[in-house]
């Protein structure tokens, strides 16, 4: 039985197959043409098997797509029975963060510090841990070899972002440093900056909240490419992507080059802006943020030294081939998160170490919840194509009103105490 991640993998494969129908950038004279083409050559699954599907499988993917999006290519199981992996999901993102900051570390260091911070199982192997790192190329600290570059561009507005996350230096708010990170999103046709939002953290959650921002300014873009860090390689990410109809492209691992453009324009922005700033007279997040503002309106609007247009100039050239998002409710359901969670005796589920009351049906069954971090209150349970609202426990609330329901002692009666129920 498929776990869900591998479900959530399968269904993104097939919408990887079928993504030229949905962004209509596909070369041949009909869709039929295009699935006949693509059934032609046999292709490698993420598992590693090598299948070949028949064009009118592709058309039904289509069809499914356009009819439920990315939920209707993934396979449901009417029971989860559940899959223990060897290493979790939230272990594997910290490898990959690991071994990016500090490549030197070896699978052992890795492994002790995982278990101390309570990412990993103290019963996953060394052997686990070391195959995992080999299996996806993270072994050495060598530098990444040369190799055969050529400069390209896309031809229109939209056809790629690239994003990448820049590390500033710390800021005094409120009597206390704190580190800060700007998560930037890049069109690589036009050298726009469509999104950068300076945060306290560099995280999954701040990474959708710049990329949402971004699309309903600006339109889905057709391609979003980035590097192997936590932030951008995950489950959720890979979701809300192929929900929009996205194709997520990651580079090779320790491989910053190969994003060049939106490195160069870090680059850029430290030289123009950065350097320039005293973070010493800089009071708060938000002001260091207006000032960000700033310079992206100044960037968009400044002729670029390799295009010799303006950035927003060339935006409105080509923007008309943007796909919009259907609405900004539509928008929100894509950019969900998704989660499965055991709701406990006391019907309640635990996000984020945040408790939140569901319905009392739900006790002890596996539900799945989809929710926005910065929206929890339009979070929500779907069971069978049916939503069912969580609501943050209020405790107090809750034992408030028990004692409604609960047995009382009426003492104002003379003589021995009156039970009422």
């Amino acid at each position: 039985m498929k776990s869900d991640s591998e479900m959530q993998k399968a269904a993104q494969f097939k919408f990887g197959l079928i993504a030229p129908v949905i962004q209509d950038t596909y070369p041949d004279e009909s869709i039929s043409a295009y699935c006949r083409r693509v059934s032609e050559k046999p292709v490698v699954l993420p598992d590693g098997r090598v299948l070949q599907y028949k064009a009118k499988t592709l058309e039904k993917w289509i069809s499914s797509y356009r009819r439920g999006g990315i939920d209707a290519l993934t396979y449901r199981r009417r029971k989860d029975l559940g899959s223990t992996r060897v290493i979790p999901v939230s272990a594997e993102e910290e490898i990959y963060r690991l071994k990016k900051e500090y490549p030197r570390l070896n699978a052992t260091q890795i492994r002790e510090r995982l278990i101390e911070e309570g990412c990993l199982p103290s019963n996953v192997s060394l052997s686990s841990v070391q195959r995992y790192i080999k299996r996806n190329g993270l072994r050495g600290a060598a530098l990444v070899s040369m190799k055969d570059r050529k400069a390209f561009e896309e031809t229109y507005f939209g056809a790629m972002w690239q994003a990448d996350t820049c590390y500033l230096p710390c800021l005094n708010e409120g009597g206390k440093k704190r580190r800060c990170y700007l998560i930037m999103i890049l069109d690589d046709h036009s050298r726009m900056i469509v999104g950068g939002q300076i945060f306290y953290q560099d995280n999954a959650y701040n990474l959708q909240t710049v990329l949402h921002n971004a699309v309903e300014t600006y339109g889905i873009p057709n391609k979003l490419y980035c590097d192997n860090g936590a932030p951008y390689r995950n489950d959720q990410l890979a979701m809300i992507c192929s929900s929009i109809g996205t194709v997520l492209l990651h580079t090779a691992v320790r491989d910053g080059a190969s994003k060049g453009k939106v490195e160069r324009n870090f680059r850029t922005m430290k030289e123009r802006w950065l350097y320039g700033l005293d973070f010493a007279q800089i009071g708060s997040l938000k002001e260091l943020n207006d000032l960000m503002s700033e310079y992206i309106r100044r960037h968009n609007t400044t002729v670029h030294s390799v295009t010799k247009e303006a950035p927003l100039t060339r935006y409105t050239k080509t923007n008309d081939r943007v796909r919009k998002p259907k609405s900004r409710e539509w928008l929100d359901e894509c950019f969900c998160n998704r989660i499965t969670r055991n709701v406990r005796r006391d019907s309640t589920v635990i996000i984020d170490t945040v408790m939140y009351d569901v319905p009392f049906e739900f006790i002890g069954q596996k539900v799945e919840i989809r929710y926005l971090p910065q929206k929890m209150d339009m979070a929500y349970i779907l069971n069978n194509g049916k939503r069912y609202d969580l609501k943050k426990t209020n405790k107090n609330e809750n034992a408030r009103t028990k004692r409604q329901n609960a047995m009382t002692i009426d003492y104002s009666r003379t003589g021995k105490g009156e039970i009422n129920v």
